[in-house]
């Protein structure tokens, strides 16, 4: 799936041994962290600084959206889900619920296609599960607003790879260390690009997943940024 020199093949032939969150793993990330000391500080200031804004102006806003969500799924506003961050660590992931209370009872929503496609990409395409206002909230992004609080406590940064479970790394196979050497992000390549065309199945989204890790920088957080805001406003989102 790419090309890397003799250091970077033997580390990632050490790393399969690895387990991620294991000690031996974070060093085999932080050895195909390409990023120099500068651009990591200067994106964490920025992540804190962004994130603390978005959360302060959007006390009273999301408080609404809650008490909507509440009535709309009959569930707890916030969903928390384990991901896995940078260097293999687990962390909670935080979104406005977009899905009906019991969502995560798959088999008695979708179909036998659609639990195939569940369980191949992690996304179904016409969810019979999200809610009305979710399909709203998830078109205009809304639904990734609490991820802030991610970003602002460093689980997350603004722009990286999506933030995935375990059960999906799988499907990075020896590039997984790679994909968790630079932290995820509440939007990103794969988010902003050709989500919907690019699976797992076809490989086209661990292309593009990988591609930012190996050459994350200014200039590409900057086209990944406004080109977020294309995608926010300019067309439908579907998946999870």
């Amino acid at each position: 799936m790419r090309e890397v020199g003799a250091a970077n093949a033997a580390t990632l032939d050490n790393a399969k041994g690895f387990v991620p969150g294991t000690d031996g793993f974070a060093e085999a990330c932080r050895a195909l962290d390409g990023r120099s000391f500068g651009y990591r500080a200067a994106k964490r200031g920025f992540d804190i600084a962004f994130s603390a804004v978005v959360i302060a102006m959007g006390i009273i806003p999301c408080a609404v959206i809650s008490v909507a969500i509440a009535i709309d799924t009959k569930g707890f506003p916030i969903y928390s889900q384990e991901r896995v961050g940078r260097l293999g660590r687990p962390f909670r992931i935080y979104k406005f619920r977009s899905m009906v209370a019991d969502a995560d009872d798959v088999e008695k929503y979708l179909d036998a296609e659609q639990l195939a496609e569940w369980r191949r990409e992690r996304k179904v395409t016409d969810d019979p599960r999200i809610t009305p206002l979710g399909r709203v909230l998830r078109r205009t992004s809304l639904d990734e607003l609490p991820q802030f609080l991610n970003v602002l406590k460093g689980d997350m940064s603004l722009i990286g790879p999506r933030a995935i479970t375990y059960d999906e790394l799988s499907e990075y196979k020896e590039d997984a260390a790679l994909l968790l050497s630079v932290p995820q992000g509440v939007t990103g390549a794969w988010q902003a690009g050709p989500r919907n065309e690019a699976t797992f199945e076809n490989g086209e989204r661990q292309r593009i997943e990988l591609g930012y890790a190996r050459n994350a920088s200014f200039r590409e957080d900057a086209r990944v940024f406004l080109v977020t805001f294309g995608a926010m406003f300019g067309r439908r989102r579907s998946g999870r």
